[in-house]
């Protein structure tokens, strides 16, 4: 059997480690880096940069330089959160023919599972490098939050890049995985996951080898981003108050500015003041405009006290669905490279009412839990179990618009699940079944997964016949969802494996096109 690889595709950078001796190893890319920035840049022959190239060429490339497209994987074009995240971009976000969110690269349009296959295709091709032999299978972690539409587009960037993944693991999950891994005690544990595109935040029970996670919350739409963010708006406001000119519209300067915010936010996680210039970023009738200025953590903390804020609510939230109070609490774990930011560790340190773990390395745990799951799957790790959730509720469309939630969000999977509902309408012979995911109790506000018709059933008085619905869905996050006239025993069933927005004849076409221009650029 081959070597399965456990990949951190991440929003910022992403990382590759494996099962080697029994120990998960993180592995280093072509550069000598453990960790890659999660960037694709194009040249106009379509040469293509992945990784610590693609970020040199961002600042004279910005429009063919893609970065963060985990925040529009799975994601619809006309969604409010990708319209207002588009607006910050300087590459093009487009509609595709199926209304989902895809980007456009030199005349030529390319979807999100497409820019990440290409970032899995830098991973497997550190692995292989590594091993000397070809690397088919992997692990790939998502945010725990990820509904089904975002973990089916993962899995399907997996496929364009030429790779069978095995399964799809929670972030914190994996991070667990690699801090308990070698744990003897039984214990509690919060992991407190924020990296650059989201935030999750799970509590995982550990108890003699089995990894237990009770509860997960999250934002999928809070991390390092909106912290870089925040700071680019007030170097872009300084800009414009001492010099007139505003630069939202210059690509090149706002790019330059978006590096020089995230490089202070990083140094400012270990000094109390940098300094921020940055020559020639405009020019107006007088000549050459420069930026050059103090922030101090103080500042930083100002402006970005709002996100902060937002940290409490899903910390709650995952304590209340464990039904365990912050003393019941061993360990609380800081993963994501957000964590390192001095203000992030105190409020964490706040909610929980006790100092957070920070002895693992947070930019490379979860790779790590990857490679372990994926040396469980490889027989190569025994005596480790793992029982995970499913993040969202799963049920059906009920008359008023209602949602009739079947699988309760939180459930241990794999689960089965039955309810029985009646008809609406006298003598209806036939029922619709629209499965749904979420939260919301409007069905129409949740996500649709599938909807299928149950045709027999017996002529009857409306609220006579008995329609029992099943769920279930199994480790890998597959759902299968029937009904059944209890009177007639006419059953019907549907298979929702996740829809990611590409059809088979799209899929096949993307990977045609990623051999194709994987030739290209190796020429």
């Amino acid at each position: 059997m081959g070597k399965i690889i456990g990949i951190d595709l991440g929003t910022t950078n992403s990382c590759v480690a494996v099962i080697d001796g029994g120990e998960p190893l993180v592995l280093p890319n072509s550069e000598g880096s453990r960790t890659t920035p999660s960037m694709v840049g194009f040249t106009e022959d379509n040469e293509i940069f992945v990784g610590q190239q693609a970020k040199r060429q961002a600042i004279i490339n910005p429009e063919q330089t893609i970065y963060d497209i985990k925040r529009l994987i799975g994601h619809k074009y006309n969604s409010s959160q990708v319209r207002k995240y588009a607006e910050t971009l300087p590459y093009r976000i487009v509609e595709n023919t199926n209304g989902d969110a895809w980007v456009e690269v030199n005349g030529q349009k390319f979807s999100p599972q497409e820019i990440s296959s290409r970032i899995l295709r830098k991973m497997k091709q550190t692995a292989e490098d590594y091993f000397g032999e070809e690397i088919t299978e992997a692990v790939i972690t998502v945010p725990a939050y990820f509904n089904d539409a975002q973990r089916s587009a993962t899995k399907d960037a997996g496929k364009i890049a030429g790779l069978t993944v095995r399964r799809i693991i929670n972030e914190p999950t994996a991070a667990a995985l690699a801090y308990g891994f070698d744990q003897s005690d039984d214990l509690n544990l919060v992991v407190f996951d924020l990296g650059g595109g989201t935030l999750d935040v799970s509590v995982v029970q550990i108890r003699g080898g089995v990894f237990e996670v009770v509860s997960t919350s999250g934002d999928n739409h809070l991390g390092g981003e909106d912290f870089d963010r925040a700071i680019l708006d007030f170097l872009m406001e300084r800009f414009e108050e001492e010099t007139g000119i505003d630069v939202r519209e210059d690509n090149m300067a706002l790019q330059r500015l978006k590096e020089a915010a995230e490089n202070a936010k990083c140094e400012l996680s270990t000094l109390t003041e940098t300094n921020i210039n940055l020559p020639f970023l405009a020019v107006d009738d007088s000549g050459p405009r420069h930026l050059s200025l103090s922030l101090s953590r103080s500042q930083l903390n100002d402006l970005v006290y709002e996100l902060v804020e937002r940290l409490d609510g899903p910390c709650h939230q995952a304590m209340k669905e464990a039904r365990l109070k912050n003393s019941d609490i061993d360990e609380v774990l800081l993963v994501g490279g957000m964590t390192r930011m001095p203000l992030v560790q105190e409020r964490v340190e706040e909610i929980f009412g006790k100092k957070p773990h920070k002895g693992v390395n947070p930019d490379e745990v979860v790779a790590k839990g990857a490679a372990i799951q994926s040396g469980i799957l490889g027989g190569e790790v025994r005596e480790v179990i793992l029982l995970d959730i499913t993040p969202f509720s799963l049920g059906i469309r009920v008359s008023g618009d209602r949602f009739s939630p079947i699988i309760a969000k939180n459930s241990p999977v794999p689960t089965v699940e039955n309810k029985v509902f009646t008809t609406t309408e006298n003598n209806q012979d036939m029922v619709t079944v629209t499965v749904l995911q979420g939260e919301e109790n409007m069905a129409s506000r949740n996500k649709l997964l599938g909807m299928f018709n149950l045709t027999g059933v017996a002529p009857a008085p409306a609220g006579s016949p008995r329609i029992e619905v099943s769920f279930e869905i199994d480790t890998d996050g597959i759902v299968n969802v029937s009904a059944r006239d209890l009177k007639t025993g006419a059953s019907q069933s549907i298979t929702v494996e996740g829809h990611s927005g590409l059809s088979s004849e799209e899929l096949q076409r993307a990977i045609q096109r990623s051999a194709s221009l994987s030739e290209a650029s190796a020429v």
